[in-house]
């Protein structure tokens, strides 16, 4: 049986000028009516001056969309139309382990080949089963009325793979007998605010809503988030979908791959929702400014995207509120993610924000993410806000706002942010979990039991306000910031960025700040057959006797996760990974030799568990 081989364009190859092609291999004749599903040519255009233009299958830009187009059809809900009609199963698609496309409350999977060693696990097929895998557990939850159909927004990323499953995406919600609504190129944080928008002009709000996207990762990957109105799903709820998918996939024919197909073309619309949401953003800063139309004017912001989702910030946000954008960079969506990772944690991401600052003599700098759900900030002197420094400015503008709340984080924060949140400012730290959704759940239960929190934000760049729903959007994060420019000069503050900085002056930061990865060798022999997780914690219970017979050491009196234990001029925090056999040591103290004394400590205590890679730790201290 010949191969069907569907090629996409995906880079002009920048040595030669050649395009490359990655294929798509199904293993069927490409003339049978079993391939038919799967056997469409996908309109990517190729790279031109370096930039990846996505392109609707029509060439029709989403942000030049009008408001929606083509009409629902009422119908009674199908749950899984490939379960039925025809008993012949599908021969060609791959054994495909569902679960290991968990990812804590998200889906994460490599969606491109071309990268040896990392086979293509999120598959069209298996993309259309998750879709309708959800569908089916959405149609649950809302109680489906067959007389009003639910409705399903999607949106994606700028990565490559992001036309391709948002095809499958759709044929997979439109089998299980809901409607489908493109947003195209969008945020993750949009998505979720389109469960939420009531306007009918764009056919919201939606049920459900799913993203693609796969975070800062690399460009072969690609994953999905989804949301309803009460928020992101959790670990449980994605378990369950998975658990759903692997019975839609095996009950997959031929029939069904058909009619889903059909279906799709029949019951999808295209909505430009993206303009709704970036309106409501500038409406923000208006108001805090006092309804002024342009309280930016003046105001010089350089934005980089790092090729993702987030460009609509600088065109879309700040030019209608008066501010000069000139100098913004890798604003374009490129799934190849040629310029830098688009991540405000990553070093070589923060240098490029910074050098734009200073070239441009800019007032502010902004970086996102990229679907735009974490961000960060440098200011007029190139003094970057992320990690610590960014949650301490967050808690500043927070705090003024509602004086004494509970400021809610990751593990992995400073002692200094502590001691500044609730001796300068005046409110209480609350460390929690590392993960972004652990750190949300925690603020809204805070909330539930009488403790008032209005931030939970983590190290990573995830913040969520309690005003806006608990998402946690980069985009708002920097109406939060742009409010605080706009409202101070109403007051007639001058100094642009510097009210900014005046926020955290007091913030007390290390001089030395690490992260070490230890791995755990699962096929070592002192696992003994168990699991890397039971044998962590075995690590982490030597650790803390040992701390406890140190009297230089103070374990952390209320710790949510890991042992931390401060001491030695410092503190380190050991705690075992949410998803990988690796313990991540974190060490801040006021200088290198105060951090080789913390490493040293948690080195001798270790050192009993050969089966743990103490490497990092060991270089580390080499070195020092």
């Amino acid at each position: 049986m010949a191969a069907i081989v569907v090629n996409v364009i995906v880079a002009k190859n920048r040595l030669s000028g050649t395009n490359e092609y990655y294929s798509y291999q199904s293993g069927r004749d490409c003339c049978s009516a079993a391939a038919a599903p799967y056997n469409h040519h996908r309109n990517l255009l190729p790279f031109h001056g370096g930039k990846n233009l996505l392109a609707w299958r029509s060439g029709i830009s989403s942000m030049h969309l009008p408001k929606y187009q083509t009409a629902f059809v009422k119908r009674p809900p199908i749950y899984y139309c490939n379960a039925a009609s025809s008993t012949t199963a599908v021969p060609y698609l791959d054994k495909v382990d569902f679960m290991k496309l968990q990812n804590g409350s998200d889906i994460r999977g490599v969606a491109v080949p071309g990268v040896e060693g990392e086979p293509v696990t999120l598959t069209e097929p298996v993309t259309e089963a998750i879709a309708a895998a959800f569908s089916a557990w959405l149609s649950e939850k809302k109680k489906v009325d067959a007389s009003k159909p639910l409705k399903v927004s999607v949106g994606h990323d700028s990565r490559i793979s992001a036309q391709v499953l948002q095809d499958a995406v759709t044929r997979g919600v439109a089998s299980a007998g809901l409607d489908v609504v493109q947003y195209g190129l969008a945020s993750t944080p949009a998505m979720f605010n389109s469960t939420l928008t009531e306007d009918e002009a764009f056919l919201c709000p939606v049920d459900g809503a799913i993203m693609i996207t796969a975070s800062h990762l690399p460009y072969n990957r690609n994953g999905f988030k989804f949301f309803t109105n009460a928020g992101g799903l959790g670990k449980a709820d994605i378990k369950n979908i998975l658990e759903r998918a692997v019975d839609i996939y095996n009950s997959f024919t031929d029939e069904g791959l058909m009619k889903s197909k059909r279906k799709a073309s029949e019951f999808l619309k295209r909505v430009d929702y993206m303009t709704l949401y970036t309106s409501d953003l500038v409406k923000a800063v208006r108001k805090a400014a006092g309804n002024i139309e342009k309280p930016l004017e003046g105001f010089h912001i350089v934005v980089d995207a790092g090729n993702g989702a987030g460009g609509f910030f600088a065109e879309k946000v700040l030019q209608p509120l008066g501010a000069i954008t000139s100098g913004s960079q890798f604003l374009e969506p490129d799934g190849m993610f040629p310029n830098h990772i688009p991540n405000p944690e990553d070093k070589t991401a923060m240098k490029a924000i910074t050098q734009a600052v200073l070239e441009n003599k800019a007032d502010l700098g902004i970086i996102f993410d990229t679907d735009v759900d974490r961000s960060a900030v440098v200011d007029s002197t190139a003094r970057e806000f992320n990690r610590n420094r960014l949650i301490a400015l967050m808690s500043a503008i927070v705090l003024e706002e509602h004086p004494g709340t509970t400021i809610v984080t990751d593990s992995v924060t400073s002692d200094g942010l502590t001691t500044f949140i609730e001796n300068k400012l005046g409110g209480k730290h609350h460390r929690f979990k590392r993960g972004y959704k652990n750190v949300i759940d925690e603020a809204v239960r805070l909330n539930s039991v009488g403790e008032e929190s209005h931030l939970a934000i983590e190290t990573s760049g995830h913040g969520a306000l309690k005003e806006n729903h608990w998402l946690d959007d980069g985009a708002y994060l920097m109406v939060k910031v742009l409010n605080k420019l706009a409202s101070a000069r109403a007051s007639g503050i001058a100094g642009g960025s510097k009210v900014l900085t005046d926020l955290v002056e007091g913030l007390q930061e290390p001089r030395v700040a690490v992260e070490l990865r230890l791995k755990i060798d699962q096929n070592h022999p002192d696992l003994k057959g168990g699991s890397f997780r039971e044998y962590g914690e075995a690590v982490l219970k030597l650790l803390e006797n040992h701390v406890e017979s140190d009297p230089k050491l103070q374990k952390a009196p209320v710790n949510y996760e890991g042992v931390r234990v401060s001491g030695l001029g410092g503190w380190f925090l050991l705690r075992l990974s949410l998803h990988d056999p690796v313990l991540p040591l974190n060490i801040e103290a006021s200088s290198h030799e105060d951090a080789v004394k913390l490493g040293l400590a948690v080195a001798s205590a270790v050192k009993m568990y050969p089966a743990l890679d103490t490497s990092a730790l060991d270089k580390f201290l080499q070195t020092s």
